[in-house]
């Protein structure tokens, strides 16, 4: 085995607490590493001897690195290509937004500059839903708690981040234990990031959303629903087979029970397939006894890899209306973000292992909690 990476929660405890050292000793190595990262062990002051002897012979600052950074022509969105040790690469987006230039209510909104990180959790999905590039790669390999928690470190080198989204490159849920001590660290010192600023999403893992709210009290989850009903979600997420909509609706209702929280609805329009005006009022039925916030996602075109179409502009809005005016239900249209540097929603997509993603690649990330 190599080395692994400091940011790895559950195996520096464990090599912590084998060697006798205060796991307390945790967070200061991490905060140290965090505004030094190109530091060496001994330069971090105060640790035990025994301490300094451990991370020189398990453990790395980092076992990724920033290959590349990509910034938007408006500045706003940057992509981060991040090698992992294992030669794979996985992509990281950063979007950057503004609540002062939006209104609510007829005033100002409160508030300031933020940034969202989007992150990935793992190479390559299993889900190999058809509008989404990555599903192309099939799956790689999964991220651990410590490469997931690196994509933060490296991105907070370039902006503040207040936000972070699961909705990089894989199915969160598919990688679960890793994806919740990665969260349990970000939510700790030094991060410090409240669960409610932290967003997971799925495309409906029924048995990992029954433990969720207790693994995590207090995570926003989003649902990657893109149909309201069972044949057309088929049609278009084959995993949908595994996890009927009956069932994953039912999931919910006890999530949301136990939870108390809203739930995030993420639905892709594609023109012709689930974007009519009946499919409007299915999905309002379907949700109408759910606490969510609806997020219509215009399609982004993936070349020769999708069949599908973008829904005309017409088209989001009517569904918008329908959802607001007939189910009350609150329903927002994904703003497109960095698709000038392939940083869009449904588009991260990595070759293979020894290729570096081209420009074909990643997906806008809508900051679902940036209204909260």
């Amino acid at each position: 085995m190599g080395f692994r990476s400091i940011f790895d929660v559950p195996d520096v405890r464990a090599e912590f607490e084998k060697a006798g050292i205060n796991t307390h000793f945790i967070p200061f190595i991490w905060k140290y590493v965090i505004k030094n990262p190109n530091c060496e062990w001994d330069e971090i002051p105060d640790l035990p001897s025994a301490a300094y002897s451990l991370l020189r012979s398990k453990f790395k600052t980092f076992t990724s690195s920033v290959d590349s950074v990509i910034n938007s022509n408006d500045g706003v969105t940057t992509k981060l290509l991040v090698k992992l040790q294992n030669g794979a690469f996985v992509e990281a987006v950063i979007m950057r937004y503004d609540t002062r230039l939006g209104k609510y209510g007829g005033k100002p909104r409160p508030g300031g500059p933020r940034s969202t990180l989007c992150i990935s959790s793992q190479v390559g999905c299993k889900m190999g839903c058809k509008f989404c590039a990555t599903g192309s790669m099939g799956f790689k390999n999964n991220l651990s708690s410590g490469e997931i928690v690196e994509q933060l470190v490296h991105a907070s080198c370039l902006s503040q981040i207040r936000n972070v989204v699961f909705m990089g490159m894989g199915e969160p849920l598919n990688n679960y234990s890793a994806v919740v001590e990665a969260v349990r660290a970000m939510s700790g010192a030094p991060f410090q990031l409240s669960p409610r600023r932290i967003t997971v999403s799925t495309v409906g893992i029924i048995h990992a959303i029954n433990k969720l709210h207790k693994d995590l009290p207090g995570l926003n989850l989003a649902v990657s629903l893109h149909a309201p009903v069972q044949d057309v979600r088929c049609q278009i997420m084959p995993a949908a087979r595994a996890f009927p909509l009956a069932k994953l609706m039912d999931a919910l209702q006890v999530y949301q029970k136990n939870s108390k929280q809203k739930i995030f609805i993420e639905y892709i329009m594609l023109d012709g397939v689930n974007d009519e005006e009946h499919h409007a009022h299915q999905l309002g039925k379907l949700l109408e006894t759910f606490d969510v916030v609806v997020n219509l996602i215009p399609f982004n075109p993936i070349g020769s890899l999708s069949q599908f179409r973008t829904s005309s502009e017409e088209k989001v809005l009517t569904f918008q209306k329908i959802l607001r005016g007939v189910n009350n239900i609150r329903t927002t249209v994904r703003k497109q973000m960095g698709q000038d540097i392939s940083g869009a929603c449904g588009q991260l997509v990595v070759n293979s292992l020894d290729e570096k993603p081209k420009n074909s690649g990643v997906t806008d990330i809508e900051d679902l909690v940036s209204r909260r």
